[in-house]
Formats: C-alpha cells, structure tokens, sequence
C-alpha cells in the first residue's frame, strides 16, 4: 500500500487511479467479465483491451496483475507508439521463458499496440501462440482495427467504453471531497463536458482548478483546455491586471509548451473571462492575441505579453 504522503504531491489521475475492480467507475460489463473470469481462475493469457483514451485500459490491465500475483519485477509496461519495431518483440520473445522472479506470473502490458509495424504484429502473434503458462500478455489500444485480424481473434477483447454524464459527475464528486475541493455545478458542468467521456481528462482539469478561489476563473480554465501549469499562470497573471514583467518572462522561459498553442489558450481564457465579466482586462488581451504566430513563433507570444503588461507600444489595428 502506498504511502498517504507519497500520494500529496501527486496529480489527481493518479492519487486517485483505482487498485481494486470495485473502484472502477462506468465499467460495468467489463468489472463484471472479469470478476467471472477471476472467479472461474480463467483469466486469459492474451487480453486486448479497447476504447478512448483515458478510459481506463492500462489502470484495468495494472488491477489485473494483483488478481494474477504478478510482482512489479515481473510486470513489464511498454508503450509500443514509442518503441514500434520487431527488436522490441523479439526481446520479449527472448525473456518470456524466464521464470518469475517475484510471484506467480510474468505479464507485458503492451500499451498502443496498433502502432507496432506488420512484422512485429507477426512476431507478437507468433508469441501468442506459444506461450508459457506464466506469462500474460495485456494489449491496449483506441484502434484496434489496425491490429492484425488474427491476434484480434486470437485475444480475449474486454471493450471500455467513454464514462456517461452521471457516472463522470459521481467520479468528480467523489475526488473533489477527497481532496475537500468546493465544486460549483456550473464548474462541474463544464468539466464533464471539456472531459468528453475521459475520466483521465477530467481529473487533468479537475486539477487544474484545485486552488483557484473564483468560479470565474475556474470556468475559464476548464474551457481553455487542458493546458500546462506554466501556460495556466501565464493567463492568470496576464489577465490579473498587476503583472510585473519579470515574473512574465520568468514564466515565458520555463515554458515548453507550443507558443501557438498557448496564445489559443489565453485567448479562450481571456474570452471566457470577458464574457462571464465584462473585463476590460480580457478585452486588451484578446486584442493583444488576436494575430496568430505561426511565422513568429515565440518571439511573438514574448512581444504580446509584453504589450499587455503595458512596456510594449501598442499596435495599430
């Protein structure tokens, strides 16, 4: 069990990731095969497990290496979008023989694996077919129609599905008393409905507006986006009407964020303060960001900052 105080610095997503099928949230045909399936000690040796992103494919998968007494020396992650080529198959082929070196069983969770090339499709489906009866096999993917039909058959497929309205308000709900947050219903509202279904989304933004004290400022951050911290304080202090240059710039150096991305950012922001308020603050800023900086770059979004902090000669419109 972990530590209460290791989870305090952690993002929401996951202080909050569940460890138990009974903490799983709007996945009730999925909870329910595989209890049966741990109930009958007929968990597959091949499981393909589909949907959204930020559904709950890899936190479902992790839950399952408890229920199979898999030790974290033997529970190896991968995220095939980074790794893609046969070389990696083929090294899994090389181990997967390897006896436990922790509990019971060995298990590779194989995350976008639809992004592995043909050959290590093959490969993997080969490894499917001869597996040893310790090692499991987790594959998660949002495009399952790009995997090789035959370890499409080959694999158990366990379908996750995007969270309903409800189930995603009871999920905020719970974490923000967690976390003793006040959340207004509009906030709320507007959450569920930036998250898209995505439980991990919703938490990303529900942690973004842990601290803000204003409901005006934390509808404006739900519908900008999930964005970076850096990128958030950004907007804050731009639209705060007391922003000194050199706390600007220091955050403008931190930033790695993309400077286009970030002005779109700070004009939802802005725009969303503008119209709940009135701000002739947001007004200046919208104005101040209104030309994008797909020529300048960063150096535009640094000359628009520092038009707006007051220390630039405004531009003629």
């Amino acid at each position: 069990m972990t530590d209460e105080n290791e989870n305090d610095g952690q993002e929401l997503y996951k202080k909050h990731r569940p460890t138990k099928l009974s903490e799983l949230v709007g996945q009730d045909d999925a909870v329910r095969m595989l209890r049966q399936m741990g109930k009958d000690n007929k968990i597959p040796h091949c499981v393909l497990f589909t949907g959204p992103s930020g559904c709950g494919k890899t936190t479902i998968a992790r839950i399952l290496k408890r229920l199979l007494d898999c030790s974290d020396t033997d529970f190896s992650e991968l995220n095939i979008a980074d790794v893609r080529g046969i070389d990696t198959i083929r090294d899994i082929r090389n181990r997967m023989h390897l006896s436990p070196m922790g509990g019971k069983t060995r298990i590779w969770l194989l995350d976008e694996c639809a992004r592995a090339t043909v050959d290590a499709q093959n490969a993997l489906l080969k490894m499917l077919e001869d597996t040893p009866s310790h090692v499991y096999f987790f594959l998660a993917t949002t495009e399952p129609q790009k995997m090789l039909n035959t370890i499409r058959t080959r694999a158990t497929v366990i379908t996750m599905h995007a969270l309903k309205d409800t189930e995603m308000k009871y999920l905020l709900i719970d974490v923000a008393e967690k976390e003793s947050f006040k959340l207004s219903e509009e906030v709320l509202d507007r959450i569920i409905e930036v998250a898209e279904g995505s439980p991990r989304k919703a938490l990303v933004l529900l942690n973004q507006v842990v601290g803000l004290v204003g409901e005006e400022e934390q509808l404006a951050v739900v519908m900008s986006g999930v964005a970076s911290a850096e990128s958030i304080e950004l907007c804050r202090i731009l639209l705060s009407g007391k922003a000194q240059w050199s706390s600007v710039a220091k955050i403008l150096k931190a930033l790695q964020d993309d400077a286009e991305g970030v002005r779109r950012h700070i004009l939802a922001y802005a725009t969303s303060v503008l119209l709940n308020s009135g701000s002739s603050r947001a007004y200046d800023v919208v104005c101040s960001f209104e030309r994008d900086y797909f020529a300048s770059g960063k150096a535009g979004l640094v000359a628009s900052c520092f038009e707006v902090v007051g220390m630039g000669t405004k531009k003629s419109r």
